[in-house]
């Protein structure tokens, strides 16, 4: 319980240090793209660029997200069963309501988003609906929930923006170098070689890292809110249950990418084997083992 409490203190702080990382980082893409191609207008446009992301992405990368994934809003008399018990355990957990969606897509899987606990929505597939009990139904939402509680939302929902920008940055470089378009000067050819060089190991770097960063996050906060929802519910089988179904259909999600994954409640590129190290999330196989021995 205690590591639950300590990690929700630190969400706030992760999420600042984020920002002011991303913030950092396309600063240094900048000022070494503007070098490479003797440009300073591109250090400018990346100030500009960083400052206007980091404000975007806070307001309104959920609203991208919910539209990339065509949700469509749930009110009471849409789907009964669905609003009442995301209603009935916000209240359990002490949370505001948050909005309610629902995904046209029939593999299972589902997703919180949002900025705070105040401005929040839950988002689950038709297939979840169409495969889940009551209990692990609610084992789910306590799961979403738990996300929005524990203030996992706001940095899950920037980084899809944010490492998306980094990556189409990095992709905007590579593509240009090899196409030529790094100019050249002849009274300063050495120091242009030399940020062309850096500019390209930046650029393949960059979304290595932020990847990698993606990644980790996730992955711990997973297991955080399996735990945080598994108390909720008091009752771990249900979403233990939940899980073992997800993990047994073998389709993917539409729409699914690279970005978004980490949001899903499971991998939304099915159940294929890949290596841990570029997983959005644990192993199935060890959540519901994890939450079976809780029991």
């Amino acid at each position: 319980m205690m590591n639950i409490y300590h990690e929700q203190s630190k969400n706030n702080f992760r999420t600042g240090l984020l920002m002011v990382l991303f913030f950092i980082v396309v600063i240094a893409l900048g000022y070494v793209f503007a070098n490479a191609y003797q440009n300073p207008a591109i250090l400018y446009i990346a100030v500009i660029f960083s400052i206007g992301m980091n404000f975007f992405s806070y307001w309104y990368s959920d609203k991208i997200i919910l539209k990339m994934y065509k949700a469509q809003p749930v009110a009471l008399a849409d789907n009964p069963e669905l609003y009442r018990t995301v209603e009935n355990l916000a209240i359990t957990a002490g949370l505001p309501m948050p909005k309610v969606y629902i995904i046209p897509d029939m593999a299972p899987n589902a997703f919180a988003t949002g900025r705070n606990k105040d401005h929040a929505a839950v988002v689950v597939t038709a297939g979840l609906l169409r495969m889940m009990n009551q209990t692990e139904l609610e084992g789910v939402i306590a799961h979403e929930l738990s996300h929005i509680g524990n203030k996992d939302i706001l940095i899950s929902t920037i980084v899809v923006v944010l490492v998306g920008f980094v990556s189409l940055l990095s992709h905007w470089f590579l593509r240009v170098s090899f196409l030529g378009g790094g100019r050249r000067n002849n009274k300063d050819g050495g120091s242009n070689v030399i940020f062309m060089v850096i500019g390209l190991v930046l650029a393949i770097l960059a979304p290595i890292a932020v990847t990698l960063i993606q990644l980790a996050i996730s992955r711990k906060r997973e297991y955080l809110a399996d735990a945080s929802g598994a108390l909720l519910t008091r009752y771990p089988e249900g979403l233990a249950s939940a899980l073992a179904k997800i993990g047994s259909y073998s389709g993917q999600l539409q729409n699914a990418n690279n970005a978004t994954a980490h949001l899903f409640i499971s991998n939304p590129f099915g159940n294929r084997r890949i290596s841990m190290l570029f997983s959005t999330h644990p192993a199935i196989e060890d959540r519901i083992r994890i939450l079976r021995g809780m029991e």
